[in-house]
């Protein structure tokens, strides 16, 4: 293969655009194509059936970003090793729920939070299977590919400011404020340092599932939405910088500190440990 061809192929741009484009379409067609088609009409219920299309989304999301990559760039997908699956799968999303937990708690303290009742029947597999895959496409695209292409090529700390850029998308959530702005940059940050130090996807992603489950658990809006179900009936009163507003919990500043604790925990780790990229990595094209 001519040389100017593989620099093209092989650059970081090229194959972010690739992977989130094969990636993705795969994911569209196949759960518009196959699988809506299929388990509506042998499942009447929707919401029986829409848990089933969405771990067929799930797979197809994982399954199609490891062949193409691995068919790509004839490598061992790392970034989606089982190795500490385990570990990486309860330790993440204990940490996301005891965050959100720990905020709750203070607010509790501080007379901000009040129990109405507590109710099941708001909350389903439905909802929980949408956060799920909802969290697979940011963290797939957003951490296992951009970041770590990002990172191997221009560095870890240049590749953090620009994913904490990318995640202020959020802004365009319902109810959002200016807040709201530095919140993403925040989210960003930890969510980029999650990835960095274990260099695999499992971690972050069930960081964000944790953190995800844990605001309607506890009767919050979830990033500006109040339809994702409650378990706990709530009541929030007091300063929206504390209580988050109609944005929900995350946009607290006491679950930003938190949140941004994290993160600077995990970077003072992975710093010390080594995992820190501090300058551009070469890349070798194949032949």
């Amino acid at each position: 293969m001519n040389q100017s061809i593989k620099k093209i192929l092989y650059f970081p741009i090229t194959k972010i655009i690739l992977g989130i484009t094969v990636c993705f379409s795969l994911f569209v067609v196949v759960q518009n194509f196959i699988s809506k088609p299929l388990f509506y009409s042998i499942i009447e219920d929707k919401n029986i059936a829409d848990p089933f299309i969405h771990l067929v989304s799930f797979l197809v999301l994982l399954s199609s970003y490891y062949f193409f990559f691995r068919w790509y760039e004839k490598r061992e997908i790392k970034e989606l090793s089982i190795k500490n699956l385990p570990k990486e799968m309860f330790g993440g999303f204990a940490i996301g729920f005891s965050a959100i937990s720990l905020s709750i708690f203070i607010l509790y303290l501080l007379g901000y939070y009040h129990i109405i009742n507590i109710l099941t029947d708001d909350y389903s597999l439905k909802l929980f299977m949408t956060l799920v895959v909802a969290a697979l496409i940011e963290d797939l695209f957003t951490r296992a590919l951009l970041l770590r292409e990002l990172e191997n090529w221009l560095g870890t700390n240049i590749s953090i400011l620009i994913i904490m850029v990318i995640e202020t998308y959020h802004i365009f959530n319902p109810n959002t404020t200016l807040f709201s702005f530095f919140v993403s940059l925040c989210w960003g940050f930890t969510m980029s340092m999650l990835f960095v130090y274990t260099k695999r996807v499992w971690l972050p992603f069930f960081f964000h599932i944790g953190w995800n489950f844990a605001q309607p658990f506890y009767g919050s809006n979830l990033t500006g939405l109040d339809d994702m179900g409650k378990i706990i009936h709530s009541k929030f009163e007091g300063p929206v910088l504390f209580t988050g507003g109609g944005i929900g919990i995350e946009d607290s500043i006491i679950t930003v500190f938190i949140l941004f604790s994290i993160g600077v925990f995990l970077y003072h780790r992975s710093n010390k440990e080594g995992k820190i990229i501090k300058k551009k990595i070469s890349y070798e094209f194949k032949k």
